[in-house]
């Protein structure tokens, strides 16, 4: 088998010019310190959930049992922990909703004012929820769902930008490996948050909100001034002019059809050829585009899973096996590097085989035994360890390769031209109807976990893990075309 494109001349490495690093660093970090803040929360919910509770079950002497009575908060941790799992469904639902909005005004907006406004805002409203409410011991189970129902709609800002500015700079060549590798911002995000959070956990939790509010807000300011949204801003070609000049010698990766002249005329979004005159694309034409709407419903349940981990892990691993918050943060970070590893390998492999269907499919396969595995795993941190990182290959990478390389490919597939103008639009369908599916999923952790106990989680994981991998090999919309879901497996 010939090597493909990517490592043909002029087509990867040899474009890259230090315009290209600075924008993958930049916008790399950006999304890390969204993730980070994000992760904190999940990392210091036995904190959170002690200091809710009445001194019966805390030992803190600080607040007596009136100040919680008072503010209506929480007689067991049984209901904390509930209350802990609402939050992230209500964050998961406004940063769903958030996603689809943002999709559209970054096709609409500059990405870098976009971008930086919601990471600043963010920052704000994590350090008044977990920092500012502490410090005036004032608690409110109103105040805290509306202050994450307003992040969950500020961080949907982040992922549709950071995606469409990545799209600008890098084309089709070698998009999978360096998406692949680019794509691990988010658990780069939730290895830092971890770090953060544990580090200065012992001074309370509301240091762990501070830490991470302020160096998120930091990044915004650097964003605003430093990041170029595309070539053309200092005088550089784009991509469609780049890759005008390379041979179609290749199917492409998302479009099945092996003419590009084959495509249905009624999916044509843009007339005319000058890029000057591309306007961005509704939400509707966005959604009809061929594989946006199987991918989507597919990384649905995959966000679900994924998320699940994310969210419920630490709280997962002190809970079950007594270990200490602190500790449970760092060993959660494993996860986080199997997602890394497994997301560039099989962006990689993926560029190599000129398919991505069939990568995902045999990842999610073999996700289902690595969660088996993991739910037996015995209470042993390295053994633990090595199983989460296993877990985390087989399902974190098809989440970032979803979220990231086939996000770019169906933005830009030749029914719209490479339309940078629909790659936010793309982006949020995506990752907004995943979110859609991860918000469902959190509520659906909590209760059954209350009620049937973590081994019945893991098979609710393991039935995700099955409905994914079918959807794979049966088409499940009209405009899917048969790269998807029908490619050959050799």
């Amino acid at each position: 088998m010939a090597w493909p494109h990517i490592f043909q001349r002029g087509t990867l490495l040899s474009r890259f010019s230090h315009h290209h690093v600075v924008v993958f660093l930049l916008t790399f970090f950006s999304y890390s310190l969204l993730h980070a803040s994000r992760k904190t929360f999940s990392n210091v919910k036995v904190s959170i959930s002690k200091q809710w509770t009445p001194s019966a079950f805390n030992k803190s002497i600080e607040l007596p049992v009136e100040i919680w009575s008072s503010n209506h908060l929480f007689p067991s941790a049984e209901e904390a922990t509930l209350f802990l799992g609402t939050l992230d469904t209500i964050f998961l639902f406004s940063y769903a909703v958030g996603l689809f909005i943002s999709g559209i005004v970054g096709d609409r907006l500059n990405l870098r004012w976009v971008l930086s406004f919601g990471m600043c805002s963010s920052a704000l409203v994590v350090f008044v929820f977990g920092t500012l409410t502490e410090w005036l011991r004032f608690y409110n189970k109103g105040l805290y769902c509306c202050l994450w129902i307003v992040n969950g709609l500020l961080q949907s800002t982040g992922w549709p930008c950071v995606v469409a500015v990545m799209g600008n700079w890098f084309g089709k060549a070698g998009r999978g490996v360096v998406f692949g590798l680019w794509s691990a911002c988010a658990s780069v995000g939730n290895i830092l948050g971890a770090c953060l959070a544990s580090s200065v956990l012992q001074y309370g939790y509301e240091y762990a909100f501070l830490v991470t509010a302020a160096v998120q807000f930091a990044g915004g300011i650097i964003i605003f001034f430093g990041l170029l949204v595309s070539p053309e801003e200092i005088g550089l070609p784009g991509i469609e002019a780049e890759e005008n000049f390379e041979e179609d010698s290749h199917r492409p990766l998302i479009n099945g059809a092996d003419n590009e002249d084959e495509s249905e005329p009624n999916y044509s979004i843009q007339e005319d050829d000058t890029a000057s005159q591309v306007k961005a694309i509704s939400f509707y034409q966005a959604c009809c585009l061929p594989g946006v709407i199987p991918y989507s419903l597919a990384y649905a349940c995959l966000k679900l899973v994924n998320y699940s981990f994310f969210f419920w892990l630490p709280f997962y691993l002190s809970n079950n096996f007594g270990w200490k918050e602190a500790e449970a943060d760092k060993l959660s970070i494993w996860y986080d590097v199997g997602g890394i590893i497994g997301g560039t390998l099989q962006g990689f492999i993926s560029d190599v085989l000129q398919k991505r269907a069939p990568v995902l499919a045999l990842s999610l396969l073999l996700a289902v035994g690595s969660l088996v595995g993991y739910s037996r795993s015995p209470d042993d941190k390295s053994i633990n360890a090595l199983l989460m990182a296993v877990t985390g290959f087989f399902i974190g990478g098809p989440s970032n390769m979803i979220s990231s390389a086939i996000s770019a490919d169906l933005g830009r597939q030749e029914l719209i031209q490479g339309s940078s103008e629909a790659l936010a639009t793309v982006t949020g369908i995506v990752d907004g109807t995943g979110s859609i599916g991860a918000a469902v999923g959190q509520y659906l952790v909590s209760l059954i976990q209350d009620n049937l106990g973590w081994m019945w989680v893991f098979y609710f994981f393991i039935l995700m893990g099955i409905l994914i991998g079918c959807s794979f090999h049966h088409p499940t919309s009209r405009y899917s075309p048969p790269a998807l879901f029908k490619e050959p497996w050799g």
